[in-house]
């Protein structure tokens, strides 16, 4: 089994995007059983909240649902316990760095690298674009599954 964390830094926008089209995407493949797939926060500022509003209007328009998800803080066992560990910026990517003390085992991975589009996702909290986070988190991912399944076959 494949366990994925996609992180951002609230789990209120982006890593809960992620891991619900991600999720949406190992479904419809039949891949369940294959995965684990979660989200996570660098912070404490929204634990316990829902998925913003805006973010689940826009999985909605894609009929994807994240009914139940609320934010949770990454912890220092996560890094045992995922197999990789997708960060939406570099400041996800510090501060994953700090908590786990390195990437020794080199599983800390950019969403963005596994799209045309090398960087960072588009933040929605600056921008208010939740169009564009959408289609860089949709675009990650669908890289990133690809990969991952060619490794599955």
């Amino acid at each position: 089994m494949i366990k994925i964390l996609f992180v951002c830094h609230g789990n209120i926008f982006r890593s809960p995007m992620a891991e619900f089209i991600m999720k949406e995407l190992v479904d419809k493949a039949g891949l369940c059983n294959d995965f684990f797939i979660a989200s996570a926060a660098t912070s404490a500022e929204e634990l316990g909240n829902p998925v913003y509003l805006p973010a689940r209007r826009k999985l909605a328009e894609h009929n994807i649902s994240c009914a139940g998800k609320t934010a949770r803080r990454l912890t220092a066992a996560d890094y045992a316990e995922y197999d990789l560990l997708i960060g939406m910026d570099n400041a996800n990517m510090r501060n994953m760095r700090h908590l786990f003390g390195g990437d020794p085992d080199k599983k800390l991975k950019m969403l963005m690298d596994y799209s045309s589009r090398p960087g960072e996702v588009s933040d929605p909290w600056y921008t208010g674009d939740f169009d564009r986070a959408y289609a860089d988190i949709d675009e990650g991912c669908r890289g990133l599954f690809k990969i991952l399944i060619q490794d599955l076959m």
